[in-house]
């Protein structure tokens, strides 16, 4: 079982940036793929991307495929989700999770970023 925990959150005003940290324990984030997820206050859950930590192909939802990036440090088995030029509309409860197959199986805590305009 992988133990995932979300770290970097915070408060920032907007079009600045933060980078958020995903790290793992319990087993080696390269046997799975790692999303990120938000949820906004009112709204569903959504995923924003996520990253095959084998190859390294990764996927952005449209509206932070220009602004955010993904990157691994397999030394530090952590995942990374670099967030730039952040929007008020950002503003959510960002999680990491990690899997195998077709469903995200384990999941963090989750991070608070807000943005504020």
């Amino acid at each position: 079982e992988v133990q995932v925990v979300e770290s970097g959150g915070g408060v920032v005003r907007t079009g600045e940036s933060l980078r958020l940290s995903c790290s793992a324990s319990g087993s080696s984030f390269d046997d799975y793929a790692v999303g990120w997820f938000r949820q906004a206050p009112g709204k569903e859950r959504e995923g924003i991307s996520c990253i095959s930590t084998g190859d390294g192909s990764s996927y952005f939802q449209n509206s932070v495929k220009d602004r955010f990036t993904m990157s691994t440090d397999s030394a530090k088995n952590t995942v990374y989700l670099q967030m730039n030029n952040l929007k008020p509309e950002d503003t959510a409860v960002y999680y990491c999770a990690a899997g195998s197959g077709a469903e995200y199986d384990f999941w963090g805590q989750g991070t608070q970023v807000t943005v504020s305009s």
